[in-house]
């Protein structure tokens, strides 16, 4: 790795950087959901409400990001929806699609498919070659319609109704669903995508469809390419940030640094990695509220979050497996709190004071966050305690 130059990033330039490449200060924000999505590099994609209100907090103006988004992912398929880091459902680029697959996804396909052969074989009849024609089947039925729901294809591929004992004589043994797995299995695989869901954008209720084949990218530049993506929108990192983002191996994120030529800095959490011509200081943008979604990339963008975060507010913020609630952002930390009550008003608890100027633009995002929601209730998928308590009626 480079080490041409050394020198020391604080904390308030690591905030500073976080506010203008992650689209949030005033200045920096978007005009589009394909600028949100390359800027932030991945946007987590579990929870299908989180993709929208993340991009929705990086547009200019008032409006809403449902119809942008909605265009994005299903009509010009510009950002798509894939597993990817951690065993996690993002949404990327669809440039990006290709070393996301090659460098995480297509090892943990691998894996998935080991493991669910492995469970048709303790719990059924079901073997290989069975699993095989099934699939074939799935892929011939969506080349005919387009794009069908799990139900859909389960009354039209008979076989996806069966099911198998999961775990059988262990504390774990419970009947599960063919369907469910082989749909998922093919997902990983990059055979078929993720389409347009029932109901409206706050649904899972996904409709499949064929996937575009992806070019082969061999995986160390594939982990490459993803890695110095990263390090543009999130550096300066700790090895530790990049191998918990990541997920994978250190010694494939170190092979990957190298890859890149990144250049080791001086961080108040130890040595971080920038890209070699990301050395030159940012200064701060003016100060700037966001209101952000549960799962949020930046909220949950690196493993030691001490600069942006204060350790004393991690019962607040998190739950017991560590997703985080919706947040309340004022000048690159973390603030608050906020929720969507049943009668649609946004609320929100401060977790310090922050003072008039912040409380008022605070006040101003919710407001515009209301406005663009408008009659939808958003309810997150993981929910933390205090996130509970402000939604109650």
């Amino acid at each position: 790795m480079s080490e041409t130059r050394t020198r020391t990033i604080g904390d308030g330039e690591r905030r500073a950087r976080l506010a203008v490449r992650h689209r949030l200060a005033g200045v920096a924000r978007a005009v589009t959901a394909e600028e949100v999505g390359g800027s932030l590099v991945a946007l987590h994609g579990t929870d299908p409400a989180s993709v929208f209100l993340a991009v929705g907090a990086r547009l200019a103006g008032d409006a809403g990001p449902v119809a942008a988004v909605e265009r994005a992912l299903y009509e010009e398929r510009s950002l798509v929806r894939m597993h990817g880091m951690r065993h996690t459902v993002f949404v990327v680029p669809s440039s990006l699609a290709p070393d996301v697959q090659s460098s995480t996804t297509r090892p943990a396909a691998v894996r998935e498919r080991t493991a669910l052969l492995r469970h048709l074989a303790a719990g059924s009849s079901f073997d290989e070659a069975w699993l095989r024609e099934t699939e074939r089947l799935v892929l011939a039925e969506l080349a005919v319609r387009g794009e069908a729901t799990g139900a859909e294809l389960g009354a039209a591929v008979p076989r996806l109704r069966e099911t198998y004992v999961y775990g059988p004589d262990t504390r774990q043994e419970g009947v599960q669903s063919v369907a469910s797995r082989v749909l998922r299995a093919l997902g990983m695989e990059g055979r078929i995508v993720r389409g347009r869901p029932q109901g409206t954008w706050t649904s899972s209720r996904f409709r499949w469809a064929l996937a575009e084949e992806h070019p082969a990218v061999p995986a160390a530049e594939a982990r490459a390419e993803l890695l110095g993506r990263w390090l543009a929108a999130c550096g300066p990192a700790t090895e530790a940030d990049l191998k918990w983002w990541t997920g994978w191996k250190v010694t494939e994120v170190r092979a990957a640094l190298a890859a890149v030529g990144a250049t080791a800095v001086t961080l108040a959490a130890g040595t971080g990695f920038v890209l070699p011509d990301d050395l030159d200081p940012v200064p701060a943008p003016e100060p700037w509220a966001a209101l952000l979604p549960a799962l949020d990339p930046t909220a949950m963008g690196w493993q030691g979050r001490d600069w942006y975060q204060d350790p004393g507010h991690r019962a607040a913020l998190y739950d017991r497996s560590g997703n985080i609630a919706p947040t309340v952002w004022w000048d690159g930390r973390i603030v608050g709190v906020w929720a969507q009550r049943p009668d649609g008003g946004i609320v929100h608890r401060l977790l310090a004071d922050v003072g008039g100027e912040a409380e008022r633009a605070i006040g101003a995002e919710a407001a515009r966050l209301a406005g663009w929601v408008g009659d939808v209730r958003v309810t997150p998928r993981f929910r933390t305690p205090l996130e509970r308590e402000l939604a109650a009626p």
